[in-house]
């Protein structure tokens, strides 16, 4: 089969393009590496259903509460930890061979909950997967970075955001019902890690690259002035929104719960309505950003989170919760994409690594991190005033990113809207 060429600068192939599929997706690259940004959901979401079990399992372990809800945070840690690492080795060594170690780590350490006969040991096992999750997650998205330019990098880290929230309502789904049956099954899914080395390996190739001071680099890519505060802004705001995104997985169940609606399948109906919503706006923020701008679509992404979380504390039925939920989702569609859009389209090639690193890092701080920040609010003020304070903090998010950075560089929409 021929190799399709880099779609560069928004550019698609004339020929071939049927039905009304984006042209890009018929790259097979994107659907490899929409299938590595979508295994990175499980570092954290996968064992969750099955956290209950596994506490009865090691029952006789007096640290046995504390350590299996550390099974879920451990990981984010480890790649808050080691990302920026992973991310300079991917900068000098390559992209391809750190994505294929980190699908094996990840596989490897992933399944290993499946037979280790203590927590200790799966504890141990789930910092391992951290590195894993590290290295496939820089990887990517500097593969992204330098496979594609403009509006289709734009485009293409809208549907990887996707495939996250896809993957979350399905490898999840899955887990629960494993879980059912025995609390160690839903190890076994971290296995699928192994299954996306070969396509890895056949569809993807390493951008031509120079030296550029001891780094592989593309001299045809040069930074924007003041790329590296802008990379900062980038991290600083993706780390602060899942500070207070990651209310909604750890503490929404219980908002729900003083309202009456107190059913397990509610709260999962809520949060599958915010993973739904998450998908669809990150498919639409590629279009979107080219008429809101490089300001305008996050700061209206945070708006959308401050109204779901406002009305998420007022809601008193299923379905305001899960309207407001969905306005949730939909503003965590439009930011992620864009912080990652943007800290990509400014930093040099021989960067990109770094900076996936620094960006990912960031994501996964804010997500251990938001326990230690949410919980102190629920306590003083309660669910429904801490769903109000996150509302307030992405009004003031919003607004010191669109002070700091309306004078940047490609602040303004690309393409204005067209009259008439």
């Amino acid at each position: 089969m021929a190799e399709l060429p880099d779609m560069r600068a928004g550019a698609v192939p004339a020929k071939g393009v049927e039905g009304m599929m984006d042209p890009v997706l018929r790259d097979r690259r994107i659907w490899v590496l929409m299938a590595a940004a979508m295994l990175t959901i499980m570092s954290n979401a996968t064992i969750t259903p099955a956290l209950p079990g596994l506490q009865q399992m090691f029952a006789a372990n007096p640290d046995a509460a504390l350590m299996t809800r550390l099974l879920i945070t451990a990981p984010s840690l480890l790649v808050a930890i080691t990302a920026p690492i992973a991310g300079s080795i991917t900068d000098r060594i390559g992209r391809i061979r750190p994505l294929c170690w980190g699908l094996v780590l990840f596989s490897v350490a992933g399944t290993a909950g499946l037979y280790l006969g203590s927590l200790e040991a799966i504890l141990a096992s789930r910092l391992a997967l951290g590195l894993g999750v590290a290295c496939i997650m820089t990887a990517q998205a500097a593969l992204i970075g330098d496979y594609y330019e403009g509006p289709v990098r734009a485009r293409l880290m809208g549907y990887q955001m996707a495939a996250v929230n896809l993957g979350g309502l399905i490898f999840v789904t899955a887990a629960g019902a494993m879980a059912a049956h025995d609390p160690r099954l839903p190890f076994a899914i971290y296995g699928l890690g192994l299954i996306l080395i070969l396509p890895a390996l056949r569809c993807l190739h390493e951008p031509a690259r120079t030296i550029h001071d001891g780094i592989l680099g593309e001299p045809r890519a040069p930074a924007e002035p003041g790329w590296q505060l802008n990379v900062g802004l980038m991290a600083v705001a993706a780390g602060a929104t899942f500070v207070m995104y990651y209310a909604v997985p750890t503490q929404l169940p219980y908002l729900m719960a003083s309202v009456g609606l107190d059913q397990p399948q509610q709260a999962g109906l809520v949060l599958g309505a915010t993973m739904l919503a998450a998908a669809v706006l990150s498919v639409a923020s590629g279009p979107l950003r080219r008429w809101l701008g490089r300001v305008g679509t996050p700061v209206t992404g945070f708006m959308l989170l401050a109204a779901g979380f406002w009305g998420m504390a007022e809601a008193q039925t299923m379905v305001t919760q899960m309207s407001f939920a969905a306005l949730n989702g939909a503003g965590l569609g439009l930011t992620m994409p864009a912080f990652v859009t943007t800290a990509l389209n400014v930093t040099p090639a021989h960067r990109r690594g770094t900076v996936s690193g620094i960006i990912t890092s960031a994501i996964f701080l804010g997500q251990f991190l938001s326990p230690l920040a949410t919980q102190p609010l629920v306590t003083y003020l309660g669910y429904s005033g801490a769903f109000h304070v996150a509302a307030v903090s992405y009004v003031v998010l919003g607004a010191l990113l669109f002070l700091t950075m309306r004078r940047q560089p490609g602040s303004v929409p690309a393409h204005p809207p067209r009259k008439g």
